[in-house]
């Protein structure tokens, strides 16, 4: 019987055979002074408590639960690896960590990242040996500070109106990929439904050959291959057989990925998106959206669903009771949500947590923006996410922030539709304009 929590492959558009679960027992501190740094905790020996990862040190799932502020807090683990897993390079992934957080590989440190909600990865080929090697990791938090997005973290100790407990910390997959010195380093998908086409926009690291072979239902459906010297490959790849992913019907083509000795198995949907008038189009068929406010909370595991069949069910229980999609709310969802939506032919609406950041400091769009793209390049080959929203309910217009930010998602991902803000606060060039209105007084509605 496997006990390891949330065992499951967390990247499962991105998979390669060659990775090792990290979740589970670590040891932990909390740092109330951050002053752990200074103290030199990377090279810490005896640490005073045990979590189990994913899960943050205030969930009850953690083993911790503890649920006042956190400034800091400390991970360990050591991991043993052999002779032969020194090959190649090796990947150290944290799928989310809560908020600014730090690493060190037997005690030099790794690499940093700001940002609580999308996945990093640092190379530590070189920081490695033979035998026992130590992980460490520092994450410090401050939901007050105006200087970090929250979503809907409280900023009380006791949950409040629509905000919850906070997350302080991992709060996601933490996982070791071995990979060859050439390899696959990302892929983007463009699918075409009038050729039924296929494009491919790769990054690769060293030469090599770069082949796709697509699948439906097991059977082969189409292939392309280009060489390459390193560096960016484009490639269309035709299909013998089209099928469409639509609402209720997440109909997916497997995708085998290969460059050299790299393998990597992924998949995508067929399916356009786009706005005529008034009307959303998915496949050139006008929507109407029923749609849930997903706040991505859960009572034991906080942010971190307790298992892959409870995000599952999220879905089916939403579309049982007649809903299409979701707005992913204040909140950048794990992308084994996102593997369910695609499978489920679930409409989402990607957006960020945005709430609490001070957009009017000077310093706020360079907080804001890195990490609203790399959500925005995490998911861009979901084709359940039929739209972008990175901020919520602003209540006066920030000039030089909005349309910064509208602009910027525009120019990454032109093929999806934009709100720029939900509700109240829209700039000129929004595609789209919004309303929340909360009066349950139909006439009212009606003016």
């Amino acid at each position: 019987m496997n006990t390891m929590p949330r065992p499951e492959h967390p990247l499962p558009q991105w998979e390669r055979s060659t990775w090792k679960n990290l979740n589970g027992e670590w040891d932990f501190s909390f740092d109330f002074g951050k002053s752990g740094v200074d103290r030199c905790f990377y090279e810490k020996k005896d640490w005073e408590k045990k979590i189990i990862v994913p899960f943050c040190p205030e969930s009850d799932l953690s083993g911790i639960g503890y649920k006042d502020f956190i400034p800091g807090v400390w991970y360990h683990r050591t991991i043993t690896l052999t002779g032969e897993e020194l090959k190649g390079d090796l990947l150290l992934h944290f799928g989310a960590v809560d908020y600014d957080a730090r690493v060190w590989i037997n005690g030099v440190e790794a690499g940093r990242h700001q940002g609580g909600y999308v996945s990093f990865t640092f190379n530590i080929t070189k920081l490695v040996k033979e035998g026992e090697n130590d992980i460490t990791l520092f994450a410090a938090d401050d939901v007050r500070s105006g200087k970090q997005p929250k979503g809907k973290q409280s900023h009380f100790f006791y949950s409040i109106g629509c905000d919850y407990t906070r997350t302080t910390g991992i709060w996601q997959t933490v996982w070791l990929e071995w990979v060859p010195e050439s390899y696959i380093e990302k892929v983007q998908y463009y699918p075409n439904l009038a050729e039924a086409t296929l494009g491919i926009k790769a990054v690769v690291k060293g030469q090599g050959t770069l082949e796709a072979k697509a699948f439906y239902g097991g059977e082969p459906c189409g292939s392309v291959s280009a060489k390459s010297e390193g560096g960016t490959v484009t490639m269309t790849l035709p299909l013998s057989r089209l099928e469409k992913w639509e609402p209720g019907h997440g109909r997916l083509y497997d995708l085998t990925l290969t460059y050299g000795e790299d393998k990597v198995e992924s998949y995508f949907g067929m399916r356009e998106v786009r706005l005529d008038g008034e009307k959303f189009l998915i496949n050139d068929k006008s929507v109407f959206q029923r749609l849930v406010l997903d706040q991505g909370f859960y009572p034991d595991g906080i942010y971190t669903a307790p298992s892959d069949e409870a995000m599952k069910a999220d879905i089916t229980r939403c579309q049982d009771l007649g809903f299409n999609g979701a707005r992913l709310h204040q909140k950048v969802f794990e992308p084994r949500f996102l593997y369910w939506a695609d499978h489920l032919g679930y409409l989402c609406w990607g957006e960020y947590p945005s709430w609490d950041l001070d957009l009017t400091r000077s310093e706020a769009l360079g907080i804001f923006l890195p990490e609203w793209l790399e959500s925005v390049d995490r998911d861009f080959n979901h084709p359940a996410i039929i739209g972008w929203c990175p901020l919520n309910e602003i209540w006066r217009q920030t000039p030089g922030f909005q349309p910064i930010v509208y602009q910027a998602t525009k120019a990454y991902d032109p093929a999806r539709p934009c709100i720029d803000v939900s509700g109240y606060t829209h700039v000129m060039k929004s595609e789209i304009f919004d309303v929340h209105d909360y009066d349950p007084d139909l006439k009212h509605f009606r003016e």
